[in-house]
């Protein structure tokens, strides 16, 4: 019997691969790989492309050759940190995932390599400052409050917000993000040392990079120390961040953003 769903052009043939990394943990004594499905669904939601999420391995004996298919890379948040020795430092605070560390800075090292676009997400915006050769610290209590107390639910963890200043001369305003924006705040761990090459978007007010980029005529770099996908369905600066790598995955220029969205 003749099946419809095979039947005429498949427009699906055209959408774009795009890859997100998973963490390792331990569940009833086994190893599993797992990525919050927020992550997913925002990608889903806005960038019409197919999704394969990356097992995070020691050794690349699962994506070897994972980087010539895919479009693009999106490298998410974490409860964990960075090895400290991927950045120079002897020791630091934990929990740690030398897996995902792997992964994440080999598949991004050859994606760039290639001219391919690499988009992260706090821990791997940190990843990719790493890459890059820049460092880490652990952020003290200071002038702001990068995040909730630990006794916090999930709700009031991603309530804690701060303002960040948006550089004039990156591409956040060349797409009309500008001035200020609020963003939530949910990290321990931010950049010390800013990687070669990497382009300051948005600095909080005590000094923290919060977002940086790497623009090129072959490929595109950009990463945010904030989680857009929280709130992308009801934020629009949060789903330009979704929006910017749809467009890198097809390889367009970034999106402009709605003036009146932004605020």
């Amino acid at each position: 019997m003749h099946d419809k769903r095979f039947s005429g052009p498949d427009h699906s043939a055209n959408r774009p691969l795009l890859g997100i990394g998973c963490c390792q943990r331990e569940l009833e004594g086994e190893r599993i790989h797992r990525v919050i499905e927020r992550y997913v669904r925002a990608a889903a939601a806005n960038c019409d492309a197919d999704i394969v999420l990356v097992p995070a391995m020691e050794d690349d004996s699962a994506s070897a050759g994972l980087w010539r298919r895919l479009d693009g890379l999106l490298l998410t948040g974490s409860t964990s940190n960075m090895m400290p020795a991927l950045y120079g430092k002897p020791d630091g605070a934990g929990p740690f995932d030398p897996a995902r560390d792997a992964t994440s800075l080999r598949l991004a090292a050859q994606m760039v390599e290639a001219g391919k676009p690499v988009f992260g997400i706090c821990r791997g915006f940190q990843e990719l400052n790493v890459l890059f050769g820049g460092t880490l610290c652990d952020l003290p209590h200071g002038e702001v409050q990068h995040h909730a107390p630990a006794t916090a639910s999930l709700d009031e963890m991603f309530a804690q917000c701060h303002p960040v200043d948006l550089m004039d001369d990156g591409i956040l305003a060349q797409c009309g993000l500008t001035g200020q924006m609020t963003v939530n705040s949910v990290h321990f761990q931010g950049i010390e040392r800013l990687g070669a090459g990497l382009q300051v978007e948005a600095m909080a007010l005590d000094g923290l990079v919060e977002a940086f980029s790497k623009v090129s005529a072959t490929g595109c770099v950009l990463a945010v120390q904030w989680h857009p996908e929280w709130d992308f369905a009801a934020n629009p600066q949060s789903r330009w961040f979704f929006d910017a790598l749809a467009a890198a995955l097809r390889g367009g220029s970034l999106p402009k953003i709605d003036p009146a969205a932004h605020r």
